[in-house]
This record gives structure tokens, sequence and C-alpha cells, in this order.
């Protein structure tokens, strides 16, 4: 198996639809959401598996916030300059402030593989998990693992 695979397709805004482009290829496949705390003073990338339900309550707790939600297009755009349905860990790389905190669920660390987009919803590519940890850090954040 190769570690590294990238797949074309058509664009694909939720992760079902890019699952869809992607069946039969060994991976997790994840799903990367970008959120936000009440006031837009803290802001969070958390990436799990794309088959789980996200428990806010449980992250917020996790993060010790008062209340998490989705961030805003707009939020998207000035802290990543992604629009919505292309948000990746690649968007840590316009991020110049570093003031995103990454997590990942610790149910996804032990696979082999992840997949993401790469800043466009046209492709879908396959990395070495730990690349991808090293990838985040080697830019310049650090990332937590947590259960949720």
């Amino acid at each position: 198996m190769d570690l590294f695979l990238q797949v074309e397709h058509a664009p694909a805004l939720t992760t079902e639809a890019a699952d869809q482009f992607i069946i039969g290829i060994d991976g997790v496949r994840t799903k990367t959401m970008f959120l936000t705390n009440k006031k837009k003073t803290a802001y969070y990338l958390l990436i799990m598996d794309d088959s789980k339900r996200m428990d806010m309550d449980k992250f917020k707790n996790i993060v010790g916030a008062k209340r998490i939600k989705m961030a805003s297009p707009d939020s998207l755009m000035e802290q990543m300059h992604l629009p919505p349905g292309v948000v990746s860990i690649f968007g840590l790389l316009n991020n110049q402030n570093k003031n995103i905190k990454v997590y990942f669920d610790r149910e996804i660390i032990s696979e082999e593989r992840m997949s993401f987009h790469p800043n466009v919803n046209t492709k879908t590519i396959f990395l070495r998990t730990t690349d991808v940890l090293d990838f985040v850090r080697k830019i310049g954040f650090e990332y937590t693992i947590v259960d949720l």
C-alpha cells in the first residue's frame, strides 16, 4: 500500500460526498471542524473520523470553554483563508497568528493513514498519520489528542 495517495474528483462539499470518490481506499476518512468559543476569542481545529458524531458538550469541557460552535465562514476566511467545505490541517499554513488550537480524536491516531482535502474540494489525499502529526508540529502548531 502506498502511504501517500492523491485522488482527483468532482467538487465535494461534505465528507459524505467526498467519501463516494474514495471507496475501497485504506485510511481513516477524516472530518476537520473549525470551531470557536462564544466570543470568538479562541479557535479550535478538530480532526476526527467522519463517521463519528461530534459531542459539542464533551469538547467544550475538554477545552474549558462555556460554549463551542462552528466558526462562521467569515472567521474561517479571516483565520485560515479558506471557504467552507475545504477545511483541513493544510489551512493552518495560512494562520499567521498561530492562534488555532489543534485537536485529534484518539480513535484515529492508531490508523496508518488519514485523508484530507488539500485546501480544495476537488482532491482527497491520503497521508501517513505520523506524517500528518509531524507536519502540524513543523509548521509551528502543537496538537492535543483527546477522547471524544
